[in-house]
């Protein structure tokens, strides 16, 4: 199975992480729909939703760049009617927007807590569920949320509190609706790294440039997201995967080449967050 033909619906994707997924689905033919607000180019961040999508095209996709924000409940309508208007359908839901931020519970101001929670748990229930009518009529429809598996361990759920229940809750809405649509075939399904990913994220938010040499690129995420999307989708569901043992199941078992300096060991890469 391959992604030719497939329309992606996913939020965000203008940089990182989601536009490598974007990219990856692109090279089989695919379609993608990026709702996302960069309109114009941001002073520190590369990349816009109208970049994205010509790099969509550039590597053999069919783009539409959707300007909106997913907090915003008449952006989210506009954007599923107008990607199954350009492409007859949706097949795949990629919840990628995501704010982060790290701060201690005394630290965190109640405006990035809500727009942690806006963002990454509603905006997740809300696309998703705005897009479930139309993935029903797919032949092979998948959620996939970019989130961690559910780790109650003080270790993880005293680190950053705010920041953990905003990624946690978007595992639990992906999560109930699998279960919820697992008899209509639709799979929703989780996935996050072992190790940092080079990112704006990682680059202004975690550790600067020292951080982003002991990452991994942003297409060790996509190549397992491309494995995860082209399942059988009755036959993965309600899973929170670990991006290195999907690839692993796909017979991957060098990751050098993901490395963001190349020839940095796999031992001296920075582990990301929420796994033990």
């Amino acid at each position: 199975m391959t992604l030719a033909g497939k329309t992606i619906l996913m939020s965000g994707g203008s940089r990182g992480i989601g536009l490598a997924i974007a990219l990856r689905a692109a090279r089989d033919g695919a379609n993608v729909a990026l709702l996302a607000k960069t309109d114009t180019p941001h002073p520190k961040l590369e990349g816009t939703v109208h970049s994205a999508a010509d790099r969509i095209r550039e590597a053999g996709g069919q783009a539409l760049p959707i300007v909106g924000d997913v907090r915003n409940d008449d952006d989210i309508a506009e954007a599923v009617l107008m990607t199954q208007g350009e492409f007859g359908g949706i097949d795949i839901v990629v919840n990628n927007a995501s704010v982060l931020d790290l701060s201690r519970t005394l630290d965190l101001t109640a405006k990035k807590y809500d727009l942690m929670q806006d963002v990454n748990v509603r905006g997740t229930f809300m696309l998703s569920r705005a897009a479930l009518p139309i993935l029903r009529e797919s032949e092979n429809p998948h959620i996939l949320s970019l989130s961690p598996p559910l780790t109650l361990t003080p270790k993880w759920l005293g680190a950053h509190t705010g920041y953990t229940i905003a990624k946690y809750g978007m595992t639990m809405a992906t999560l109930g609706i699998a279960a919820e649509f697992a008899p209509d075939g639709v799979a929703a399904n989780c996935l996050w790294p072992r190790t940092t990913i080079a990112t704006a994220a990682v680059q202004y938010g975690l550790g600067g440039d020292r951080m982003m040499a002991a990452s991994r690129t942003p297409e060790i995420y996509a190549d397992a997201a491309y494995e995860v999307l082209t399942r059988p989708a009755r036959e993965c569901t309600g899973q929170t995967l670990i991006v290195e043992e999907v690839l692993e199941a796909a017979g991957v078992t060098d990751f050098s080449r993901y490395a963001a300096v190349p020839g940095t060991p796999d031992d001296a890469l920075f582990p990301d967050i929420f796994l033990d």
